[in-house]
């Protein structure tokens, strides 16, 4: 990786040096974000190029499959439509970090000032986009294996094998397969002996440069930023009230020993699965359900079903589609958490949190898809990790730069990119006379959007 250095004609010593030189801090900066950014080097990052500015939307396709079809000798060939989904992607996310430094503080070395600076400045901003690719795993909820807080070494090998085949019946791309591991699931996964093997394995690499590794035709890798929502959301049980229990596929569920009403919208958790309701008999108390989607296997009767009780929108205008920024909530005695995934009302368009203002505000993945009202329900997803499964081209990042101040503005102003790998970061550096302090302030555009559901899939762990 090579990056431009400009600098001053200056001399470098302790407690000797110019630290108002925001090439070599973007410079920094940048280095630091390259090493610590995770998830922008997993994920299609080829439509960067054609966005400019703050709002831009990018129109791709998605084609759909063609047929071949036999013909005899002389027969004209079969002609098929072309059918392609049209995708947007918007580049409507300015992330930045903006701290103050006091003049004393200035004094310090380059590296002492880098030290306690720009690499936090840089985690913050690797940490943002790994949350916000990470953060789409709701979205490849329809395709998933294993089981909430359920995976142990007598069944690893097997749920394993579950997510393989969900990834060949979607016919995803067999090479580039990688899966995402939080720290709870990559515990799971390194208890079966077989598993960290070397030689059971066929290699040695994972283990010597503490990568899990690849198996099952997966590319094994932790991230500290991948889901785990530990238990302590207000809920309640009610059971599966049908003597001979229900089949794999079932959607509609007679229910039992719950108290109150399962509200539509919410989400439940049954058998170490997630499932959103979307209809329901009786209110105090709820008799009847129905799933989105069909039970991923057989339930006897008894089983309980885990209810995560909802909040609300706490705004009286709502918020519009686009909106990027905290989203007050209230009717939370427990704060969400970060990495859990959320959905508004009866709408099934899931996000993920990450930022929580305790029981009051969230923050988001990405941009509001649809307008909120006030008082639309919260409905917060069950306990437990969620893996993210992927190919490469399941996901679309974009980082863009913005442009340096303009000179005469009252700020020192740079932006670097790095043509290699597409990274870029902005640094300006203004004054506040009156308290005698600098403000920092490091900032790019990012947009994020899912290209295609069936190039991924979550494990459930």
């Amino acid at each position: 990786m090579n990056f431009a250095f400009i600098t001053k004609s200056v001399a470098y010593f302790d407690n000797q040096i110019d630290p108002m030189i925001p090439e070599w801090w973007a410079q920094e900066t940048l280095a630091i974000l390259y090493e610590e950014m995770f998830m922008g080097t997993l994920v299609n990052r080829d439509y960067e190029s054609y966005f400019n500015k703050f709002g831009d939307t990018v129109n791709t396709r998605r084609p759909r499959e063609l047929e071949a079809i036999r013909k005899a000798k002389g027969d004209a060939v079969t002609t098929q439509d072309i059918i392609a989904d049209n995708v947007q992607i918007k580049l409507d996310q300015w992330v930045h970090t903006s701290i103050i430094i006091d003049d004393l503080d200035e004094v310090m070395s380059m590296k002492d000032l880098s030290r306690m600076y720009a690499q936090p400045a840089a985690k913050a901003l690797a940490r943002y986009v790994d949350r916000i690719v990470l953060g789409q795993y709701p979205r490849f909820l329809g395709n998933s294996a294993g089981y909430l807080n359920g995976i142990t070494s007598s069944n690893a090998k097997d749920v394993l094998l579950d997510l393989r085949k969900v990834m060949n019946d979607n016919k995803a791309y067999e090479s580039g397969r990688n899966v995402v591991l939080s720290n709870a699931t990559e515990t799971d996964l390194l208890r079966p002996e077989w598993f960290v093997s070397a030689d059971k394995r066929g290699d040695t690499e994972g283990l010597r440069n503490a990568i899990i590794g690849h198996k099952f035709g997966f590319d094994f890798m932790r991230s500290n930023n991948m889901a785990t929502v530990a238990t302590g959301n207000t809920t309640r049980t009610f059971q599966i009230n049908n003597a001979s229990g229900y089949a794999k596929g079932t959607t509609a569920l007679t229910v039992d020993t719950g108290s109150g009403e399962i509200t539509v919208g919410t989400w439940v958790e049954i058998a170490g699965a997630p499932y959103r309701v979307t209809a329901r008999t009786g209110t105090a108390p709820t008799t009847a359900i129905t799933l989105a989607s069909g039970l991923k296997a057989a339930v006897a009767d008894n089983v309980a079903i885990t209810v995560y009780t909802p909040g609300a929108v706490n705004n009286a205008p709502g918020y519009a589609a686009g909106w990027t920024k905290e989203i007050v909530v209230d009717g939370f005695t427990v704060a969400p958490q970060v990495g859990q995934f959320v959905t508004f009302g009866s709408v099934a368009t899931p996000y993920t949190i990450i930022k929580v203002n305790g029981t009051t505000g969230i923050t988001l993945d990405r941009a509001l898809a649809a307008d909120l009202t006030d008082n639309d329900a919260v409905n917060i997803g069950p306990a437990g990790s969620y893996n993210l499964t992927l190919n490469r081209d399941a996901i679309t990042l974009a980082i863009r730069p913005l442009e340096p101040v303009r000179g005469g503005a009252g700020a020192l102003s740079y932006t670097a990119q790095d043509p290699g790998n597409g990274l870029t970061v902005r640094v300006t550096i203004s004054y506040d006379p009156v308290y005698q302090k600098h403000r920092w302030t490091w900032d790019f555009l990012a947009g994020i959007e899912v290209l295609d559901t069936n190039l991924g899939a979550v494990l459930l762990g």
